[in-house]
C-alpha cells in the first residue's frame, strides 16, 4: 500500500472505528458532548441546498442509499456505510475498488440497479432515511418521487448532471451527514497533495493534455475539462484544450473518427480503455501514427481495470484520487 493511500486511510480509520460490519449504514460515534451532534459538532436537523431545492435531514442518518455513480466514496470517507448503491462498473459490484475495500469492512450493500436504472421497490424495501444522488442525472420529477421514500440530496447546485467537482460533492455530503469539518479536512489534504505534484513538476504548467478512449475500431472520444478524468489532469497542472470543451457542450466529450485525430495532438495524451486490446488497435491507426504525440512517445495507455487506474480517474473522488496519484504519477513522469 502506498504512502498517500496510507495517510488517507489513517484519517478515515478514526471515522470508521465505531462503524458496524453489517448491512446497515453505521455512522461513526460522536466525538463527545450532545449525542445529537454529528462528527463536526453540527446539531441536527440540518438543511442542505442542491440542484432541486433544499432538503432537511432531521436526525443523524442510519440507513443511507447512494444513487450517484460514485456517491458511496464520499459517504464512506465520512464514516458511513451505505445499505444500497448502484452499479457503474459491473465487474466491481457496489464500487468495491482498492480504495474502498478496507472501508467497506466486509459489508455488502444491496445493488439497486445499474447507473440510473434503479429498482424503486428494492430501494423502498431498504427503508432508507437518506438518499444521495449527487453524481447522477436525477431530474426534478425523479427527485420528487424519491423524496416520497426518504430525504434526497441531489446534484450540487450550479452544476449540470455529472459535472460537479469532487470537492463540491464531498462538501455537500459532509453537510448532509453533520461532518462538514471532516469533509473540509479531507479536501484540504488532497489539495496539498496536488499542490505538491505541481511544485515537483513545474514543467507541466501550461502543457496541454487530453484523456481519451476508443470504444470501437475507428472511433475515438476526447473528454472535456469538466469530465472527472480531465479534471484530474488539470489539477496536476495540465491544461485541457478549450476547443474540445467548447465542442462538447453539455456532453462529457467529443466523439470523432481518424480524420479528426488532430484533436489529440497535445503535449500529453492519456488513453483509458477497457482492457489492453484497444491499445494496439489505436497504435495501428495510420493517422495516429503521424501524430507527434505518438511518434515522440508522449502518449500513455492505461486500463479501467487490472490495474484500475482508469477507474480511479473516472471516479475522481475523495477516496480514489490518492490511489490515482500513486498509480498514475510514476507513469506520467516517464
Amino acid at each position: 500500500m502506498s504512502a498517500v493511500v496510507k495517510r488517507v486511510l489513517v484519517v478515515l480509520a478514526v471515522s470508521l472505528a465505531a462503524a458496524g460490519c453489517g448491512g446497515s449504514a453505521q455512522p461513526a460515534a460522536p466525538t463527545g458532548g450532545d449525542a445529537r451532534l454529528g462528527a463536526s459538532g453540527a446539531a441536527f436537523p440540518v438543511r442542505v441546498e442542491h440542484l432541486h431545492g433544499t432538503t432537511e435531514i432531521a436526525r443523524r442518518p442510519q440507513r443511507i442509499v447512494t444513487l450517484g455513480l460514485s456517491d458511496q466514496d464520499p459517504v464512506l470517507a465520512l464514516g458511513f456505510r451505505p445499505v444500497g448503491v448502484v452499479d457503474w462498473f459491473k465487474e466491481r459490484p457496489f464500487g468495491n475498488w482498492p480504495w474502498t475495500k478496507d472501508l467497506w469492512g466486509g459489508a455488502e450493500p444491496v445493488v439497486l440497479g445499474e447507473r440510473e436504472d434503479v429498482k424503486l421497490e428494492k430501494l423502498a424495501a431498504l427503508k432508507p432515511d437518506l438518499i444521495f444522488a449527487m453524481y447522477s442525472g436525477v431530474q426534478k420529477e425523479q427527485y420528487d418521487t424519491l423524496s416520497k421514500i426518504a430525504p434526497v440530496v441531489a446534484q450540487p447546485k450550479g452544476f449540470d448532471p455529472y459535472a460537479a467537482p469532487w470537492q463540491d460533492m464531498t462538501l455537500l455530503a459532509g453537510r448532509a451527514l453533520g461532518a462538514e469539518d471532516k469533509a473540509k479536512e479531507l479536501i484540504a489534504g488532497i489539495a496539498r497533495s496536488f499542490a505538491q505534484v505541481r511544485a515537483d513538476h513545474p514543467g507541466w504548467a501550461g502543457q496541454s493534455a487530453v484523456a481519451a478512449d476508443s470504444f470501437k475500431p475507428g472511433r475515438y472520444f476526447a473528454f472535456q475539462k469538466g469530465d472527472p478524468k480531465s479534471a484530474f489532469l488539470a489539477e496536476m497542472g495540465f491544461t485541457v484544450p478549450e476547443a474540445i470543451t467548447k465542442e462538447a457542450g453539455k456532453l462529457n466529450g467529443v466523439e470523432f473518427g481518424s480524420e479528426r485525430m488532430d484533436l489529440l495532438e497535445v503535449d500529453r495524451l492519456v488513453w483509458l480503455t477497457t482492457g489492453t486490446e484497444p491499445h494496439q488497435r489505436i497504435k495501428g491507426d495510420k493517422v495516429y501514427q503521424t501524430l507527434k504525440v505518438a511518434t515522440e512517445g508522449r502518449d500513455l495507455f492505461l486500463t479501467y481495470q487490472n490495474p484500475p487506474i482508469g477507474a480511479a480517474l473516472s471516479f475522481n473522488t475523495v477516496l480514489s484520487i490518492p490511489y490515482a496519484l500513486d498509480q498514475a504519477l510514476p507513469l506520467l513522469k516517464k
